[in-house]
């Protein structure tokens, strides 16, 4: 990619997107394009071939995806299936027929079987059965992936498909029911905290950024102590799904973004095909390859929020995979390797959503 190069980062306002485009602009890339999911409703065939014919991008990442925790995976299956499917058929359908030079397709470890051997290399993809609760995001992801592989080798188009380990970052979804375990425990203990030091204020600021089920910062305290404990927030105790035992990998996600960036401006599809008549598996994991059990990371967000209750374990939830490790010895061969541990990025994420929430 040349500085001038025309960008399209689809979902530039999420976790994902934002973090590419700030490292974009960090890199010195100067004709960035990015539209609202209100300005260019990416599901709407029609919408994305003209926002295509009139913009021609010459290089796409396709950041764009339906997104949320074991809870919204579980219960919206078939909107987490239709929505990426669209996305994705929509994007990379277009970047093909307006001959983008390169596109970046972002998936996730959850492609991987449930039993996978540990870490997980790039070549277990559908060697066994995908992890039930999130099954309909993995298998649109897979299509992605295999929809990038295959009009690569018929079309000779460089599609790089990579998948990022758990995520976390600025601009990150911290609903208490959709969004990912790290950033909803962040925000379940800042929360308790505050009813736990009174500070009613610092609790009415954060319902009022991001209401739960309606219940906002003007609702009666009756009503925030009702809607918070039905969520496991008390003064006293936080409750956390499942037993604390699933080990997890996070990377932040600013990390993440260096790494697609340097993947798009370094490797090609013809780096990773290798010589096998069967072509398969050319995507490249994107990770720390280190992991921590979920109840660790209470503890490490628990000492770093000041939390002085209790956090406790439901066991009649579910868990979710036990294990997702990524093997990300593909990635630092290719060249990149990451540098923020998970402590320092709690550090991150918790002064970041104090600063904007």
């Amino acid at each position: 990619m040349k500085k001038k190069s025309k960008i399209y980062v689809s979902g530039h306002r999420g976790l994902v997107g934002s973090a590419i485009w700030k490292n974009l602009e960090q890199k010195g890339y100067t004709n960035l394009i990015g539209r609202t999911s209100k300005e260019l409703d990416l599901m709407d065939g029609v919408a994305v071939a003209q926002f295509f014919k009139e913009e021609q991008p010459q290089y796409v990442f396709l950041a764009a995806a339906h997104v949320g925790g074991i809870v919204a995976n579980n219960t919206y299956r078939a909107d987490f299936i239709y929505r990426n499917l669209q996305i994705q058929n929509n994007v990379i359908g277009q970047s093909y027929k307006h001959n983008v030079k390169k596109l970046l397709f972002l998936g996730s470890t959850c492609v991987y079987p449930k039993e996978a051997p540990q870490p997980m290399t790039e070549d277990s993809l559908l060697t066994s059965p995908l992890e039930y609760t999130n099954e309909p995001y993995a298998i649109a992801k897979i299509a992605g992936l295999k929809m990038c592989e295959s009009f690569n080798l018929q079309y000779g188009t460089n599609y790089i498909a990579v998948m990022p380990t758990n995520l976390y970052g600025p601009n990150d979804n911290f609903h208490l029911e959709k969004s990912h375990v790290l950033p909803a425990m962040i925000r379940k203990i800042h929360l308790a905290k505050c009813l736990q030091e009174n500070d009613w204020a610092a609790v009415e600021k954060d319902l009022n950024a991001r209401p739960v089920e309606y219940v906002t910062g003007n609702s009666s305290h009756t009503q925030i102590e009702e809607i918070l404990k039905k969520y496991g927030i008390l003064a006293h105790e936080v409750q956390l799904w499942g037993t604390g035992k699933p080990l997890r990998e996070f990377l932040w996600s600013e990390e993440m973004a260096d790494a697609c960036v340097f993947v798009m401006e370094q490797v090609n599809f013809s780096d990773l095909k290798g010589t096998h008549k069967e072509v398969r598996n050319c995507h490249i994991n994107i990770g720390t390859g280190k992991e921590i059990s979920i109840h660790d990371l209470a503890m490490l967000i628990k000492d770093r929020v000041g939390y002085k209750g209790t956090i406790t374990f439901d066991a009649s939830k579910p868990d979710g995979t036990m294990r997702k490790l990524t093997d990300v010895s593909k990635l630092n061969a290719l060249g990149w390797k990451h540098t923020v541990e998970v402590e320092e990025g709690v550090r991150r994420i918790y002064d970041w959503y104090k600063d904007n929430y």
